[in-house]
């Protein structure tokens, strides 16, 4: 059974703790696209983890974790993953990372500010991680695999020419900074191999033998659909395809063996950067979510951008991925709340739009067509099942459901692994 799971929204959803969930269940987690620009939290027993490269799922030892060839891997951000797990006591010998994976190479953070910071007011609000950077080299087709870490001869050619005829020019003459030595970032890198060298497989026959078996495999991606590169707010998107379709290509999974799709979606909506956010609260209910919900990022620590849960863009993700069961995250979030809005759809010079507007100039000055509903006001935080819910709690769930067109089966309740409400049949059961 092939299931996939992908963020609804903007990004920061909770997918971590949906993947943490399933992957108890599951013989295999890929992960599938991005790079360290995001981040997955899962809270267990043992304390928090936070993972920017490594699939969610290694906690479970049976479990197989990959990282797919569709990610983009800094090696630096990946030992240091590896070395946090050690040091707790976790050792990741159920990882694999694909020698197809293109790295983040050491300048590419460098660019990724620079250009940053060229653009100015057009700034896009990237990580500086390096992550753009690395996948226009993969499609330049100048970029390195970390199968390339295997072969010292090719490193030391390519690594020459990248540097020295590509990379160099551009630093000196465009921005006026000192030149790489591609001979010590050589020797940088081939510590590296020897180091990651043990994880670096050929991923394809692996992953065919557990769809041939029959295995449960768990699809993991970064990012979310609203920061897809092709269906996203474009620009302000991420450099890789976070939804169903990217998936598979980051893995190497035909369609055809796909059972599953699982949309998570937070009980509010949040965005980090720029671009458009209609349901976006900038008054002060805004500022109690964004404190009470610890909103900032992951990776960067920046303040996210808050807004009433808009089921336009939901319903949006529900169809471009064709979601089949939802996950509705964070929603002990809102219990103060008294009142909640729910964006149900847009209006835009007289039209209503049930889905977002792909030109996002037109998008960014849409009026949120909102519902209102009242909260419940008490803490759901201990509830074990469905009918522990308060009355409104469940009323906010269903309404959300029947706007987005998926059943919402998972109820995050708190930050904790336990604090899960499920309803209906669950995936890999």
């Amino acid at each position: 059974m092939v299931i996939i799971l992908v963020g609804g929204q903007w990004g920061d959803e909770g997918k971590g703790k949906v993947i943490d969930y399933l992957a108890e269940k599951a013989d295999m987690v890929i992960r599938s696209q991005g790079g360290n620009n995001a981040g997955h939290t899962v809270i267990t027993e043992h304390g928090e983890f936070k993972f920017q490269l490594i699939p969610s799922g290694i906690l479970y030892p049976h479990c197989r974790c990959i990282i797919g060839n569709g990610v983009v891997v800094d090696p630096i951000v990946l030992l240091k993953e590896i070395s946090q797990l050690k040091e707790r006591g976790i050792e990741p010998n159920n990882l694999i990372v694909s020698e197809r994976a293109h790295m983040v190479m050491r300048y590419h953070p460098l660019f990724d500010q620079l250009e940053e910071e060229a653009r100015g007011d057009d700034r896009l609000g990237t990580t500086w991680r390096g992550i753009g950077p690395a996948y226009a080299d993969k499609i330049r087709r100048i970029g390195f695999r970390i199968g390339d870490l295997q072969k010292e001869g090719f490193m030391r050619k390519k690594l020459a020419f990248v540097v020295e005829q590509v990379k160099n020019p551009v630093l000196e003459k465009l921005y006026g900074k000192p030149a790489y030595d591609w001979e010590s970032m050589l020797d940088e890198y081939l510590q590296y191999a020897k180091q990651l060298d043990p994880f670096i497989r050929d991923t394809f026959p692996i992953i065919q033998e557990a769809l041939d078996q029959e295995k449960k495999i768990l699809l993991e991606g970064a990012q979310a659909t609203m920061l897809d590169l092709d269906f996203g707010t474009y620009p302000y998107v991420t450099s890789s395809n976070p939804t169903a379709g990217g998936a598979l290509t980051g893995s190497g999974i035909p369609p055809t063996k796909v059972d599953l799709t699982i949309g998570v979606f937070k009980a509010y909506t949040s965005r980090v950067g720029y671009g458009p956010f209609p349901s976006e609260l900038t008054n002060e209910i805004g500022d109690q979510i964004r404190e009470r919900g610890h909103e900032f990022g992951t990776v960067t620590g920046r303040p996210r951008r808050i807004g009433w849960f808009d089921a336009a863009v939901a319903r949006y993700a529900v169809k471009l991925n064709g979601v089949g069961v939802a996950a509705l995250m964070r929603l002990d979030i809102l219990d103060d709340q008294p009142m909640l809005q729910i964006c149900a759809g847009y209006e835009f010079r007289g039209h209503r739009y049930d889905h977002p507007i792909a030109n996002i100039s037109h998008y960014k000055h849409c009026t949120p067509i909102y519902e209102e509903m009242a909260g419940w006001e008490e803490e759901i935080g201990k509830a074990k099942c469905w009918e522990d819910l308060p009355a409104n709690c469940r009323d906010y769930i269903d309404r959300v459901g029947e706007l987005i067109g998926a059943p919402i089966q998972l109820v995050g309740t708190g930050p904790r692994r336990d604090q899960f409400v499920t309803r209906g049949p669950q995936p890999f059961d």
